[in-house]
């Protein structure tokens, strides 16, 4: 029997551990097969306070944890918001054709001089006025009913290029890139609590008073809950808070 268990090791459950574990809780965290979250995938973080001349997600969590994957973090990220400042004056592209990729794409055009959007039908499925947005932009171009077959990095420092394998003619080409975005949009890992507590038609975890879920003594915190904003800062801020709301309702309950 555990006061606080924290499911998760990115900067919610990191920051829910150290709060619970100062207010005397002894969490014990559950941290996965990819310790340190999503962000273990981004490159620099910029935005994080306390870092001024940036820090690798990698590395934040590793602090924090104190008190395509091999290209990771070498021009492959699954957040422009995060990265898309280094790309300025660089050619990329984003995979996928929701709405995901098309917001991705349009704010990628505020640094990248040319954003190839690679969608493997020969239509958008993003709303229509997301479509209209990218559609009218002369920085965006399209590779239709096309996949990524291989990501190239031929000067071994990053990415150089894409292979793009047409899935109508079977045709192979080469598009020179400096970074490729991943736009297929993200389900919340939250299988293992469906018909345990509320979930949104997304898979996101429903809260009602702040953070309390419909299950009495079940918090929610972090990417699981945040179907918006997605980024280090908030997510440590809502793991902050989850952990306060836990601590004062074992108070409550005589724990």
């Amino acid at each position: 029997m555990r006061n606080v268990v924290i499911i998760g090791s990115g900067p919610a459950g990191l920051t829910a551990a150290i709060y619970t574990a100062r207010a005397g809780l002894e969490p014990l965290v559950l941290e996965g097969v990819q310790p340190g979250g999503q962000l273990t995938t981004t490159t620099d973080v910029e935005n994080f306070p306390g870092f001024p001349d940036g820090v690798q997600g990698p590395e934040l969590m590793d602090k924090l944890r104190e008190r395509e994957n091999r290209l990771r973090g070498k021009g492959v990220s699954a957040c422009a918001t995060c990265d898309g400042f280094f790309f300025r004056g660089k050619e990329v592209a984003v995979v996928g054709g929701g709405d995901t990729a098309t917001e991705e794409a349009s704010f990628l055009t505020r640094f990248a001089t040319k954003v190839t959007i690679i969608h493997r039908r020969d239509k958008l499925r993003a709303s229509k006025p997301m479509q209209e947005r990218v559609f009218a932009n002369p920085k965006i171009a399209f590779a239709w009913n096309s996949t990524v077959d291989e990501v190239l990095a031929e000067n071994g420092q990053g990415v150089t290029a894409l292979r793009l394998r047409n899935l109508v003619t079977g045709e192979l080409t080469r598009l020179p890139v400096d970074g490729m975005f991943l736009g297929i949009g993200h389900r919340p890992n939250t299988d293992p609590f469906a018909g345990q507590i509320e979930l949104d038609e997304k898979g996101y975890v429903v809260t009602r008073t702040h953070t309390m879920t419909s299950a009495p003594g079940v918090f929610a915190c972090g990417d699981v809950v945040d179907s918006r904003y997605k980024q280090a800062i908030t997510a440590a801020g809502s793991g902050c808070a989850a952990a306060i709301d836990a601590e004062r309702w074992l108070e409550e309950h005589g724990k």
